[in-house]
């Protein structure tokens, strides 16, 4: 395999897509020669640093076609007169009769760029996101008469149609997933033993050192000097369930003393900010919007128990394995979240902390209720969990098999970076 190739990003940077930047820097770390190429420029405000320590040359395509027009005209018309263009075309207006959406001609509009502009000691590309990235990588790759593979994730995998997804994992050279719940869906759809692989993202230990928690182990929420401190982390989107979580809390016995932290961005945070007032619980509630990555670091250790009531989207958008609830326990936070996709490959409930049913305000009422007055479960579910993402769910212990795959070898341990707020 080529050790020079293209990855294809939705967006970059993004903080919420900070899990693909810590791979990226660790493939780059074991000497994959990597160039990044992004659908969309940044909208964040801040970026982790990984963003920083990625050494990857980074291009962005043409958001919107009628941005850039005349770049678009040459990319198509030094494309054209490539061997794999029209059957390039051909696969395109087969997707276009089932999707006939303007995205659908962007992606091919993006993928002639892409392929004009392409250096051609690049042998390979890879997408991240089986939905748009994977089309456009798919078609510029067909152009260009190279291999192309895919990394499917989380929202990819549950909002795009079967057909597509069947196509694409059949014409891509392998596809790699991270959860056992995504990678078995993916693998009935490939219809080939081996075509599709899970791999976790894993965990950076060296920026979530485990260096003792800042947190008072004894807090109760008796009275107000006993006030348990309670963490939210992840954008303000259906799928995280903060509505419901808002619910819950605003059951809880009005003698027990506690605080809610959300951290995260996007437009549902107003929505969230109304609801604890008409609640009644906004004295009781922060919501500090999107943080730095060492202001994150600081809420995980300064908490007592965190809380993500993971949902099912009206569009069947769901979480993987929220890179959030790694965080957490890696620093000895005891964790709170449902039984919904792949959250119980990482949390055994009851030994490493609570799963409840998702969309059960009620139910998450009482397992918060329990753990705010019970300090030393509190106490033993965040040891547990700690040592599991420790042994199980660590970033050298995920990178290798995903080294492998681009064809190269992980000889050493190689750190990389983590997510802040998903």
């Amino acid at each position: 395999m080529a050790r020079k190739i293209a990855f294809v990003l939705k967006g970059y940077p993004r903080l919420s897509e900070t899990f693909i930047a810590q791979e990226i820097r660790a493939l780059e770390r074991l000497g994959l020669d990597i160039t990044i190429y992004s659908l969309r420029h940044p909208t964040d405000t801040r970026s982790h640093p990984v963003h920083g320590e990625i050494k990857a040359a980074v291009h962005y395509l043409p958001e919107y076609l009628g941005d850039a027009p005349g770049r678009v005209g040459a990319g198509l018309g030094r494309v054209i007169l490539r061997p794999g263009f029209w059957r390039a075309a051909g696969v395109w207006l087969h997707d276009l009769a089932r999707d006939g959406s303007a995205n659908r001609v962007r992606r091919f509009g993006q993928a002639c760029v892409l392929a004009a502009e392409l250096p051609d000691d690049i042998g390979r590309l890879h997408a991240h996101f089986l939905h748009t990235p994977a089309s456009v990588t798919r078609y510029a790759a067909l152009m260009r008469g190279i291999a192309f593979s895919v990394s499917a994730h989380a929202v990819d995998i549950w909002t795009t149609p079967d057909w597509e997804k069947r196509e694409k994992l059949r014409a891509a050279a392998f596809c790699v997933t991270c959860t056992e719940y995504g990678r078995d869906h993916l693998a009935d759809l490939a219809g080939e033993t081996g075509k599709v692989t899970l791999n976790y993202h894993g965990l950076d230990l060296e920026r979530f050192v485990s260096g003792g928690p800042a947190r008072e182990p004894d807090r109760d929420g008796s009275d107000a000097e006993q006030t348990v401190e309670i963490l939210s982390v992840g954008r303000a989107v259906e799928k995280k369930g903060f509505d419901v979580l808002l619910d819950a809390l605003a059951r809880l016995d009005g003698g027990l003393h506690w605080r809610f932290t959300h951290i995260g961005g996007d437009a549902g945070l107003e929505t969230l900010k109304a609801q604890a007032s008409e609640l009644g619980i906004t004295g009781h509630v922060r919501f500090l919007g999107a943080q730095a990555f060492d202001q994150v670091l600081a809420a995980y250790q300064e908490a007592d128990l965190f809380v993500l009531p993971c949902r099912i989207a009206g569009n069947g958008d769901r979480d993987g394995l929220p890179n959030v609830l790694l965080e957490a326990q890696s620093q000895g936070l005891a964790v709170i979240s449902t039984t919904v996709s792949a959250v119980p490959e990482l949390i055994v409930h009851n030994e490493t902390g609570q799963l409840v049913p998702p969309e059960d305000p009620a139910a998450l009422a009482a397992a918060i209720a329990d753990l705010i007055r019970d300090p030393a479960l509190r106490g033993r579910f965040g040891a547990a969990g700690s040592r599991r993402v420790r042994e199980a769910f660590s970033q050298t212990g995920q990178i290798g098999a995903l080294a492998a795959l681009f064809g190269i070898e992980a000889h050493r341990s190689v750190p990389a970076s983590s997510q802040a707020a998903e």
